[in-house]
């Protein structure tokens, strides 16, 4: 991005609502991902969080109720868990699933804004709680995830706002906070999955959950940016695409920092405390919404890892294999990246066979392997959307539709992007 580009953007973020969900950079057709290919069953029903967009609502209903997954209570009582950004694009079908698919489970949703919270959800559900919290301040973290007995926290949280009464000063602090930390180190993804990880190793609240404890919704391509050129070369279908060239406001270099804090937390509580908490780490690629992109029975999930992950995936689909890992074992200290190809029907057994056969975030020398990962990146490729399939060719803001027609997309030619608008 250079100087007239930045300027024109600071511009637009002072004067205008920008959804800075990390996952809104991740323009449609993205990522691509390696060491294992896996396809996998999104199941869904209609929820509260699809009222927004009912055209989904038989679509969602069609699928099959063996696929879903009903918790058993332990000892008698509800599970409790928690969703952060329970507001946010994600966070809000993530909190709305929950209470329509898993009625063994209570629900809190931490948010910043209380009032925006009670106009997306319905206050009198005995099974939601809606609870203010700073994720930045530690004692406030540890005291309400204490206070409720939470035993899994479900990550939906992004250092930005889409609040579009949010004061000029907050929106420009936050974004100079973001040029200035490059690496994310004070982001609210790392301050904030820390106060959560150490909240629980404070709190001890293990207990007898099969899942993971924390499932952070991190972002595909987040490891990209780090890469040697000679990687950037050998993978360009997933390292010179727009996301990774232009990495707006150091988003990936936070998310990646925020994941490896995690890792380093969790990975140092087992060694010296033997508090078993636990993490997995979903790494969708291009976020779709509405009409944009099939979901439920219409699209079929692929799981990999590697981080060469290109594609599309609705979030209807991502918010489903949160939920799915919540109640996974195989799940636990595994970080996995996942899109979706169209006119495909989800298999019937569920996400849990196919992240078992994934190598878990310790394997470091086999999933960073880039002969491994060679031969997942090529067979990935050939499951891009369109008819070029060349990822590499898109402008920020492009789909493959406009890449196939050789039309220019909204932000203009690869390059040259102006990146004005605000909805990146």
């Amino acid at each position: 991005m250079n100087a007239v580009q930045f300027v024109s953007l600071l511009v637009t973020l002072m004067c205008q609502s920008l959804t800075m969900d990390v996952n809104a950079f991740v323009i449609p057709s993205l990522y691509s991902s390696s060491s294992l290919i896996a396809t996998g069953s999104a199941t869904h029903t209609n929820t509260a969080a699809s009222n927004s967009d009912n055209r989904f609502s038989s679509k969602l209903s069609m699928s099959s109720t063996s696929n879903n997954i009903i918790s058993t209570p332990i000892n008698g009582k509800k599970k409790i868990i928690a969703v952060t950004g329970a507001t946010g694009r994600t966070g809000r079908l993530v909190v709305s699933q929950l209470l329509e698919q898993y009625p063994n489970y209570d629900v809190l949703a931490l948010v910043r804004d209380e009032d925006k919270a009670k106009t997306i959800f319905n206050v009198n559900d005995a099974n939601l709680q809606i609870v203010k919290c700073d994720l930045m301040n530690s004692n406030q973290v540890t005291k309400i995830l204490s206070q409720n007995n939470c035993m899994q926290v479900i990550w939906c949280s992004t250092g930005f706002s889409s609040n579009p009464n949010q004061s000029i000063v907050t929106r420009v602090s936050t974004v100079m906070n973001a040029l200035l930390d490059k690496e994310g180190k004070n982001s609210l993804d790392s301050v904030g999955l820390t106060n959560l990880a150490k909240a629980f190793m404070t709190n001890n609240q293990v207990v007898d959950v099969v899942g993971p404890n924390i499932i952070m919704l991190s972002s595909a391509g987040v490891t990209r940016p780090s890469w040697s050129e000679s990687k950037k070369q050998r993978f360009e279908g997933c390292a010179d695409i727009p996301i990774v060239r232009l990495n707006p406001f150091n988003i990936l270099n936070i998310k990646a920092n925020s994941e490896e804090k995690l890792r380093a937390i969790l990975s140092s509580s087992d060694d010296n405390n033997n508090s078993g908490i636990s993490y997995t780490i979903v790494r969708p690629t291009g976020l779709k919404d509405g009409n944009d992109w099939p979901c439920g029975q219409d699209a079929r999930p692929i799981v990999s890892q590697g981080d060469v992950a290109v594609g599309r995936i609705h979030r209807l689909d991502v918010a489903n294999v949160l939920l799915q890992c919540m109640e996974c074992e195989d799940a636990k200290s595994k970080t996995f990246e996942i899109f979706s190809i169209a006119g495909y029907q989800p298999n019937e057994a569920g996400l849990s066979p196919l992240l078992k056969n994934l190598k878990d975030d310790g394997n470091k020398i086999l999933l960073e392997n880039e002969d491994v990962l060679e031969g997942t990146y090529l067979a990935m490729q050939q499951l891009l959307p369109g008819e070029k399939q060349d990822a590499s060719a898109l402008a920020m803001g492009q789909t493959y539709e406009e890449l196939d027609a050789d039309k220019v997309g909204r932000l203009g030619v690869k390059g040259e992007e102006k990146i004005t608008d605000t909805n990146l």
